[in-house]
């Protein structure tokens, strides 16, 4: 048998060394110029994932949300962990709430401002859920816990996730809001909304299973 893997290995490298490749039909016009005419923003990578794409975003959205169901379930008949690890010394825990301090900013600035330059509602979830995390890592389980029920952020995290897929359904249906000025920060119809959704959901989502992880492993 592996005398037909070489002979086939010895055929390709033959073939992509005597037959030629064809060379690429494109177009006149630019792929990239395309999708941001159609989607009405300049970050075009946006507008694959929220429009373009938009199909597959739902299904990446939903999966997410499994998954951290999915962590809640699985760690939900463990014994709580007797020992909760976490920064204690004064230097760490300021350089980590200033770190804090500082993702939480840059992931209200890539949600809000995703759209148009790199950025978007991913990594807005994620820099928000790192801000969590360095907090968590610096405070009480039982304070973490009190914050994250006292603000319903469960309920925020369903709402959100719900709303999206509303607004994805029905801009799959057709029904888009106006474009407006390319550029501006209100433009690209509803991509704005859901990059702030996807934002919402994944950082809340991140809280649950940190909050998750402090409770049954003691540490993140």
């Amino acid at each position: 048998m592996k005398w037909i893997y070489i002979a086939a290995g010895i055929a390709l490298f033959v073939k992509m060394l005597v037959l030629p490749n064809s060379a690429p039909v494109i177009p006149d016009f630019s792929i990239v110029d395309s999708i941001v005419k159609d989607g009405g923003i300049p970050n075009a990578v946006t507008v694959i994932i929220l429009r373009n794409r938009l199909y597959d975003t739902i299904f990446e959205v939903v999966v997410f949300t499994i998954a951290i169901m999915g962590a809640s379930f699985l760690l939900a008949n463990e014994r709580p962990s007797c020992t909760i690890y976490r920064f204690t010394d004064q230097p760490s825990i300021v350089l980590a709430r200033l770190g804090a301090t500082i993702t939480s900013l840059v992931s209200i600035e890539l949600a809000i401002r995703g759209h148009l330059s790199p950025g978007g509602g991913f990594a807005s979830g994620v820099a928000g859920g790192t801000a969590i995390g360095l907090i968590a890592i610096t405070s009480s389980p039982e304070w973490m816990q009190g914050i994250y029920q006292r603000w319903h952020a469960a309920t925020w995290e369903k709402v959100s996730v719900l709303v999206f897929i509303v607004l994805a359904v029905i801009t799959l249906a057709g029904i888009e809001l106006p474009h407006g000025e390319l550029g501006a920060l209100v433009s690209g119809g509803v991509i704005p909304l859901l990059n702030i959704l996807v934002a919402v959901k994944v950082a809340l989502g991140s809280w649950a299973v940190i909050l998750v992880f402090i409770r049954y492993r003691g540490l993140l």
